[in-house]
């Protein structure tokens, strides 16, 4: 991916999250300030689907939401004015978990912010796996 009269980028290294606390693979659609689409696969390997459920893995409603937070922080950061922040949860509201996600699930990371300050701001975020809603809710992210 690239912006107009730039080298090409890639937004997943805006992120200041690196493996295994990672939960962007790629991103699919970006307009810096405004909105993100990116995506997740869930391969088995995470280390703590060994516990969560043992013979019966399912991907923590928490990481879904991290997942979420993560694809929206690359929204905000892609924007010059923020770069070099660091966009850390503040809170969430009206979050709902709809499907089980499973190893070799992809989720689709959609995530829109509506307000936006030098200090922090909101996104509503929806998680998607084969177009079903696995995740949806708004988070709160304030500016480091």
């Amino acid at each position: 991916m690239s912006t107009p009269g730039s080298e090409p980028f890639d937004p997943v290294g805006l992120l200041p999250h690196r493996p295994p606390f990672r939960f962007v693979d790629r991103v699919d659609a970006l307009v810096p300030g405004q909105s993100v689409e990116a995506r997740y696969r869930v391969t088995g390997e995470e280390a703590f689907l060994a516990g969560h459920f043992p013979g019966n893995p399912v991907l923590p409603g928490v990481i879904q939401l991290e997942a979420l937070a993560q694809a929206g922080a690359i929204a905000v950061l892609a924007d010059e004015r923020y770069a070099g922040k660091l966009p850390l949860f503040g809170g969430v509201e009206k979050v709902r978990f709809r499907r089980v996600v499973r190893p070799g699930d992809e989720m689709v990371l959609s995530v829109t912010l509506e307000r936006l300050s030098a200090r922090g701001g909101w996104g509503a975020g929806r998680a998607t796996v084969d177009g079903a809603v696995c995740c949806e809710g708004r988070i709160f992210f304030a500016l480091a």
